[in-house]
C-alpha cells in the first residue's frame, strides 16, 4: 500500500511538472526562437522568405530547452524517490511527453500569425515575424530520451557501487 502509494506520488508529481514546466517552456520558446520574416502586401498577398536558418533556429532553442528540462526535472524525481527508478523513469518520460506537448502548444499558439487577416487589411507592404513552428520533428522527443538516459545513468551507477562494495579486496 504505501509502495503504490510512493509511486502514485512520483507519477503524480512527473505530471505536474512536465504539463507546468511545459508551459513555461512555450512562453520561454517563444521568445527566444527566431522566426521567418514575411512580406504582406495587398497586390502580391504573403511571400515568405527562405531563411533556413530562422527554422533551424527555432528548432535548436526549443531541443536545448527540452534537454535542460529533462536533466532538471528527472534528476528532481530521483531525489525524490531514488529507490523506485522504475517509477521514476516511467514519471518522467510522462513528464517529458507531456512537457513537450505542451511546450509546442503554448509556443506555437503565442507565436502564431494570421496572415489571412493581415492579408485583407493591408493597403501597403508590411514585414511581419511569421508562425512559430517546428520542423524538425525528432525535437519532440529530446526530453523524454534525456530523461530515460539520466535514469539509465544513475541505475547504472547504483548497480556498479552495489558491485564494487561487494568486492573482495
Amino acid at each position: 500500500m504505501v509502495r503504490a502509494r510512493r509511486t502514485a506520488s512520483v507519477i503524480t508529481a512527473g505530471v505536474i511538472l512536465g504539463v507546468f514546466g511545459g508551459a513555461a517552456l512555450g512562453v520561454l520558446w517563444w521568445q527566444l526562437a527566431p522566426r521567418v520574416p514575411v512580406l504582406i502586401s495587398a497586390e502580391e498577398g504573403a511571400t515568405l522568405g527562405y531563411q533556413p536558418e530562422e527554422y533551424i533556429g527555432a528548432d535548436v532553442a526549443f531541443g536545448a530547452l527540452a534537454l535542460v528540462a529533462g536533466l532538471v526535472i528527472t534528476i528532481g524525481l530521483v531525489q525524490m524517490r531514488r529507490d523506485q527508478l522504475l517509477s521514476v523513469l516511467l514519471a518522467s518520460v510522462l513528464a517529458g511527453i507531456l512537457g513537450s506537448a505542451a511546450m509546442w502548444f503554448v509556443g506555437t499558439r503565442l507565436g502564431s500569425v494570421d496572415i489571412e487577416g493581415l492579408i485583407a487589411t493591408t493597403t501597403e507592404s508590411i514585414t511581419v515575424d511569421g508562425a512559430l513552428v517546428v520542423t524538425l520533428p525528432g525535437v519532440y522527443v529530446v526530453w523524454p530520451l534525456v530523461a530515460a538516459f539520466v535514469v539509465t545513468l544513475v541505475a547504472f551507477s547504483d548497480v556498479w557501487s552495489a558491485r564494487v562494495w561487494r568486492l573482495p579486496r
